[in-house]
């Protein structure tokens, strides 16, 4: 099997990327750098929150923090270039209760009306040490919904609205830790737009810090640089370094500065047989 290779993101020309996450940090977090190279290079990236956040702060009343991170994750996507916004509003960190099937209807739907080239989520093949219930959900749903919203019995109320059936070419699955990895993008030139966008994520950037001052704590450790940070309420330096550090150090497994892996489904698996029988018409 062919390990990883660094791939250059191909001009766009218009083309759709749809991006499904958890939560508004997720697509800064995981996929911000190559979110801002797909927009550089042409592309309409579609990225569809699934969950309000309701609960991601420290300090905050619910609906504050509701209201905070909407914006600020809006002002991300903004950074980043990103086309379109789409919010389905599920209480977060509890889809763990919602019904996958519902879940997935609501993807099929922006699949069918966003038409993308590619299709991006967590990857559900690759959960070692995933404790989040928002991203296992979503990642079953989503990759669900690569097939799924090509079969005109599926959902049919779509095609009556005026929707049609879609498959989608490329599948790109991202993780914290992939089982396999198959395709790299280096970041080095678009690792900046990622550390503002997450740096404009501020409420949900203080509630991380305030999450690993806690663990941090129960270890018996302090850390400076978390302390200086909440008491400044500013996060950006800190989670600037801590992304810096690992875009760094995923990049120097590959000789580039900065990099963010995935694993990648092209044609659904078939691409060695499209590339030997296909013909390119466009």
């Amino acid at each position: 099997m062919p390990g990883p290779e660094l791939r250059a993101i191909e001009p766009g020309h218009g083309r759709v990327v749809l991006l499904v996450v958890a939560h508004a940090d997720d697509m800064t977090l995981f996929v911000g750098g190559t979110v801002a190279a797909w927009t550089r290079e042409g592309w309409s990236v579609v990225v569809v929150r699934t969950t309000d956040d309701r609960w991601d702060s420290v300090g905050l009343d619910e609906q504050a923090t509701i209201e905070r991170n909407t914006v600020q994750f809006h002002e991300a996507a903004r950074i980043l270039g990103v086309t379109e916004v789409v919010d389905l509003g599920y209480p977060t960190d509890t889809l763990g209760d919602v019904s996958e099937v519902a879940l997935r209807e609501q993807i099929i739907r922006q699949v069918r009306t966003h038409r993308p080239y590619a299709l991006v989520t967590f990857d559900p093949y690759s959960m070692f040490g995933e404790d989040n219930q928002d991203h296992v959900q979503v990642a079953a749903a989503t990759d669900e919904s690569f097939w799924t919203s090509q079969f005109d019995k599926h959902h049919p109320e779509h095609l009556e609205a005026g929707l049609a059936v879609h498959g989608c070419f490329e599948r790109w699955y991202f993780g914290r830790e992939l089982q396999r990895v198959t395709d790299v993008i280096d970041i080095s030139d678009s690792l900046d737009r990622k550390i503002e966008a997450a740096s404009a994520q501020s409420t949900m950037m203080l509630h991380l810090l305030h999450q690993l001052r806690l663990q941090a704590a129960t270890g018996g450790w302090r850390i400076d640089a978390i302390e200086d940070a909440l008491a400044l309420a500013d996060p950006s330096e800190l989670i600037g370094v801590l992304l810096h550090a690992n875009a760094e150090r995923v990049g120097s497994r590959y000789g580039v500065g900065a990099a963010e892996e995935f694993r990648v489904v092209r044609f659904g698996g078939l691409a060695g047989w499209l590339d030997d029988h296909g013909t390119r018409v466009t």
